[in-house]
């Protein structure tokens, strides 16, 4: 892509890598020396810049903080063997990012402003993408209302911004889930396929409540009857039952369309594993629990890419699942997707940018 944005670029006098420990790298705590910043007033996005990471100065009316107008991206650059900086899917998100902004009233960002803001940040934050094997630099895109203004309305000023953060392994090892009948992540007609901020703080207390009780995340149902497995946490979930491979589809509009979610079903489909994109009752995850018929279950999303699970609880009663094994299908489609996403097989798909 040619650039035609002017994005300034203003660096920081010290940088933190030295300080920063590469081999113990916590989801989320380290964020890179830059940011790149863009506003929208007067019904255009303007102001392109990239500049030294710091806190910003909000006005307490500012409306995001009584409102919750806010939506965001997560994505990861990966560095190859010849030192390139690798994007997976970012097209995918750049589009997600704008649908979600649709559905809570914000004006969407411009192609150029997503990918030339993210390219000029990793051209700044280069040396920020980790060398280690299975890291990587998190990428969150996100924007907000800045009006300051107490009156209930969509906001007529908005922010956009890029932060980057190295990062190891979401979980260190498989997860515990407890399936959630009570509360509910979404319903139909709601905001549950827009990845909007006030989405993840509602999930928080039942999430709590479960970690509590010695359990990783939740798997939740659907709000309205509590009988349908749709997500795991922050994620998408999968199941390979009866060698089928089973996930909840995103026609609902309680579901996001994970990006991760996406490229597994079209890999799966290469390697020849059937492909249910249905509704998984409770009721039917038991049985299969009980009859040994499901094989594996596993969350996905870019965080963790795939996340094994260990153990459901349903109803109260605990079910441990299998160990997983070398040629478990979870653990092979997480080798096929790390590599692609670290430049080791041709991109087929035209899923990488090269930075």
């Amino acid at each position: 892509m040619d650039k035609t944005l002017n994005i300034t670029v203003t660096k920081a006098s010290t940088s933190k890598l030295a300080t920063t420990n590469f081999d113990e790298l916590a989801f989320g705590q380290t964020i890179s020396d830059h940011m790149f910043v863009a506003d929208y007033i007067d019904g255009e996005w303007q102001n392109p810049m990239v500049v030294p990471y710091a806190p910003l100065q909000l006005n307490p009316a500012n409306a995001t903080l009584h409102y919750g107008q806010s939506v965001f991206e997560g994505l990861k650059a990966y560095r190859n063997e010849d030192g390139e900086i690798l994007v997976f899917r970012g097209d995918a998100n750049q589009q997600r990012l704008n649908e979600s902004a649709k559905r809570m009233c914000i004006p969407e960002v411009p192609k150029e402003f997503f990918m030339e803001g993210m390219r000029e940040l990793l051209k700044v934050d280069r040396e920020w993408v980790p060398e280690q094997a299975g890291c990587s630099l998190y990428l969150r895109p996100f924007v907000f209302a800045a009006d300051d203004y107490l009156g209930i309305r969509p906001s007529k000023k908005y922010k956009f911004m890029i932060l980057a953060s190295p990062v190891g392994k979401y979980y260190a090892k498989p997860v515990a889930v407890k399936v959630e009948t009570r509360f509910a992540r979404a319903i139909e007609g709601g905001t549950g396929a827009a990845k909007a901020a006030g989405n993840y703080a509602g999930s928080l207390y039942p999430a709590l409540k479960a970690q509590k009780d010695g359990y990783d995340q939740l798997l939740w149902t659907d709000g309205k009857s509590h009988q349908y497995i749709e997500e795991s946490g922050t994620m998408n979930v999968m199941f390979v039952i009866d060698g089928v491979l089973i996930t909840a589809p995103t026609t609902t509009g309680t579901i996001l369309k994970g990006i991760t979610r996406d490229s597994i079903l079209t890999l799966a489909k290469e390697m020849g594993m059937p492909v249910e994109e249905r509704f998984l009752t409770v009721i039917e995850l038991e049985e299969a629990l009980n009859s040994g018929k499901l094989e594996e279950a596993f969350g996905t999303g870019t965080a963790a890419t795939v996340a094994f699970i260990r153990l459901i609880n349903i109803h109260g009663k605990d079910y441990d699942l299998p160990d997983v094994s070398p040629n478990a299908f979870s653990v092979q489609i997480l080798e096929a997707l790390d590599n692609i996403k670290y430049g080791k097989v041709p991109d087929k798909y035209n899923w990488i940018m090269k930075y």
